[in-house]
């Protein structure tokens, strides 16, 4: 294959892990992101802490009953901001061009996830995407908006494993998430990823979330990404995912017809 070294290599631990963690070269947009965020959560929950507080320190500041409908007001904020997911994709770019391709459509709405210390109320229980119908081209890029580490992160089951997992399939899915989860936890990866970089991780890959036992709120966001001529699964052009730069050459193919 006709890549470099460094392109090889981020491919070889993207396969092989199931995931990668970089740097974010582009900190211009990723602070214009987390500015955003900041102003619509004092808009909306109206917290006077400092800038460098309010994420961390929210839950002291909000009470749990709140959490949803505060949750489900600055997601509607955010998917307003016309360049968003603009910046989102300027961050992720240089790793989906080496991971997914230069022609990728986007999820068309921006997920946030707000993970308080001791909520049982905000779990995403052990899945993977392409259990409930996504395409396994599908590539997940998410981005800490704080330092995430032990259960104020996530967790991720490796490609081997999950190979292992799979052909027991019709035994272990007879089980609920919580057996399959106690199965397998010794086995499970907890990503520790700080503010500044990037996860980008494989959506076929079980992973979820537990309650969070630290002492500061988790602010993550994630957008699904796949190339625009891959096969899609239940999630479709323009009912879930936008092509954001199809190029000219695609353009003149897809508008060819020898018989005009």
């Amino acid at each position: 294959m006709f890549i470099d070294s460094k392109e090889k290599s981020i491919a070889d631990n993207y396969i092989k892990n199931g995931y990668i963690i970089e740097k974010i070269s582009n900190l211009d947009s990723l602070y214009w992101m987390k500015n955003e965020l900041i102003k619509i959560i004092r808009e909306v929950a109206e917290i006077e802490l400092d800038d460098d507080e309010i994420l961390d320190n929210f839950h002291k500041k909000i009470s749990l009953e709140d959490l949803n409908n505060i949750r489900v007001k600055i997601i509607q904020k955010i998917n307003q901001i016309k360049d968003f997911r603009y910046e989102y994709y300027r961050i992720a770019k240089p790793l989906l061009d080496l991971i997914v391709g230069n022609e990728v459509s986007m999820q068309l709405r921006t997920n946030l996830s707000i993970q308080i210390p001791n909520d049982n109320s905000s779990l995403l229980p052990i899945h993977a995407d392409t259990w409930s119908g996504d395409s396994p081209f599908e590539t997940v890029v998410w981005i800490p908006f704080v330092n995430c580490y032990n259960t104020k992160s996530m967790f991720i089951l490796n490609p081997l494993e999950t190979e292992k997992l799979m052909k027991n399939f019709n035994d272990n899915f007879n089980k609920s998430s919580d057996e399959i989860y106690n199965s397998i936890k010794h086995k499970l990866k907890w990503i520790d990823i700080k503010f500044g970089e990037v996860l980008i991780f494989n959506q076929s890959l079980p992973h979820g979330n537990v309650v969070n036992n630290e002492s500061e709120t988790r602010w993550s966001m994630n957008v699904r990404f796949k190339g625009i001529f891959t096969p899609y699964g239940d999630k479709k052009i323009g009912e879930f995912f936008e092509p954001i730069n199809l190029k000219a050459a695609s353009i003149i193919g897809m508008q060819y017809n020898k018989n005009k």
